[in-house]
């Protein structure tokens, strides 16, 4: 696994963001402890194999043997340490690396409305009253508050160089906290399976600075004149495979928490 971070497709073991980072060490922390009782069982199973084989006359051969205390005690404190160690590890990183705990920053949190639809993605930027299909375009350095649910079947919200992922229901609520801290295009991906076009249900995610950021998000503004109000949602969320990326500006207000109610009040 630590041989995998020289690829470039080993993404999980190549992060670019904060929470990506903090996982990427307990996965390498981990790997090592367990390594530490596979190695050794891997290596005295063939040495056994060697020593004791049938051809070698010179082992030592007690046939009455039994307990050895030494052994005992090695083969069972090692392990126990090993996962009192892990235990430690998980219980603090699952209080530190909580997907809702906001993460300290100098920069106030971008809040992004995420929708997950068959079979693509919608981001909207309430503040910034713009929304995109398939294209999600970040700050550099800055927390980014996500808020996500579906309006189809359960699925799963992951880039995985920027850290966790996340779940997305129909008629619910999540959140994820992520920071980026590298510019860059980053692949985002379903976790989840979630039918026919699932295989293409991938994003594009664009790290850009800050100053680059907003001149984005104000070409979107100035160039685009199509209102995402519920009807045309309605028409956007419709199934579709390999959509292309879209841009909507003004936003409805509340559009994110309606869709939310709708799915609650379905029977």
């Amino acid at each position: 696994m630590i041989f995998l971070g020289g690829c470039h497709t080993a993404v999980i073991l190549n992060p670019s963001g904060q929470i990506g980072a903090s996982e990427k060490t307990i996965i390498i922390v981990a790997a090592i402890l367990m390594l530490i009782v596979v190695l050794p069982a891997i290596f005295m199973t063939f040495l056994f194999a060697w020593k004791y084989r049938e051809s070698n006359k010179t082992s030592t051969y007690k046939p009455r043997w039994q307990f050895s205390r030494t052994i005992e005690i090695t083969i069972w404190l090692i392990p126990a340490i090993i996962i009192t160690i892990l235990s430690i590890l998980v219980w603090i990183t699952s209080h530190t690396l909580d997907p809702y705990q906001p993460l300290k920053s100098d920069h106030n949190p971008l809040t992004i409305q995420v929708i997950s639809l068959d079979w693509k993605w919608l981001f909207i930027y309430p503040k910034q009253q713009i929304a995109t299909i398939n294209q999600l375009v970040l700050p550099t350095n800055v927390p980014i508050h996500f808020r996500l649910t579906s309006d189809s079947v359960i699925n799963s919200f992951f880039i995985p160089q920027l850290g966790s992922q996340i779940m997305t229901m129909a008629g619910m609520q999540t959140q994820l906290f992520l920071i980026a801290n590298k510019p860059g295009t980053y692949h985002g991906i379903s976790a989840n399976f979630s039918g026919l076009g699932f295989a293409h249900m991938n994003f594009k995610t664009i790290v850009a600075t800050n100053n680059q950021f907003e001149r984005w998000v104000n070409k979107v503004r100035r160039n685009t004149n199509n209102t995402l109000d519920y009807q045309q949602y309605e028409q956007l969320a419709k199934p579709t495979i390999n959509n292309p990326v879209e841009y909507f500006s003004p936003i409805q207000s509340n559009l994110f928490f309606e869709i939310i109610h709708k799915n609650m009040t379905q029977k």
